[in-house]
């Protein structure tokens, strides 16, 4: 074996030598490293536990070593229970991470349809509205609900009628022919030409109509 088939080998070897001796090497340094935090650690302890126990004796506390093994027992006894509350929490976590963007969106929603509301004024109407109930509430006594309550159901059907297309049409004529007339251009009647206007067809057919009406009033109270 002459010396160019050996000198690959040899660095090959050489190679391998100095990848074992970096291994070494990082492995010294990371036992270096956890000497020196384990020292710290136990100077942190030691100085956190005089402390402690210095605190506690300011504040004439008293520790139970006995107490304080059993509550370390049940800690450890219920470590079961401690991961299944900690996975609830990751998963409530989780569960407010994938809901947030469609809190917001329902959020940002929320806003402008309440935005569109004060811009219609549905929140003054609202406003007032509570004036009214306040101002029904200071000038009726519960009696007078009472009696609201009792009779709704009438007050209800006269209302409905009230609101017939032509119940509001003659409503409506009346209210017109009234805001037509000017009291100070109505002449004055004699008996004799009130006399003769009564005989009119106009006055005949109004006549009839009131005669009518009080006639079929006498005849619903009569019924109730």
């Amino acid at each position: 074996m002459n010396e160019k088939s050996i000198q690959p080998q040899i660095d090959e070897i050489n190679q391998k030598l100095d990848l074992v001796l970096h291994y070494v090497n990082q492995q010294r340094l990371k036992s270096e490293a956890i000497e020196d935090l384990v020292t710290d650690v136990s100077i942190i302890g030691r100085d956190i536990f005089h402390d402690t126990v210095n605190e506690l004796d300011n504040q004439n506390i008293e520790l139970d070593i006995d107490e304080i093994k059993i509550l370390i027992f049940k800690l450890i006894k219920n470590t079961g229970n401690f991961v299944s509350v900690l996975g609830a929490f990751e998963s409530l976590n989780d569960f407010f991470k994938d809901a947030g963007p469609v809190v917001n969106e329902v959020m940002i929603d929320v806003i402008k349809k309440m935005h569109e509301f004060e811009k219609k004024g549905y929140f003054e109407f609202i406003k007032e509205l509570m004036n009214v109930f306040d101002n029904i509430i200071t000038n009726y006594s519960g009696e007078d609900v009472r009696l609201l309550s009792d009779n709704i159901v009438t007050i209800i059907d006269t209302i409905k009628n009230m609101t017939q297309p032509e119940m509001l049409g003659a409503m409506n004529n009346a209210v017109n022919i009234y805001k037509n007339l000017n009291p100070d251009d109505v002449e004055e009647y004699s008996m004799w030409k009130a006399f003769r206007e009564m005989r009119t067809p106009e006055m005949k057919r109004g006549i009839g109509f009131i005669m009518l009406f009080l006639k079929n009033l006498s005849n619903e109270q009569i019924k109730t």
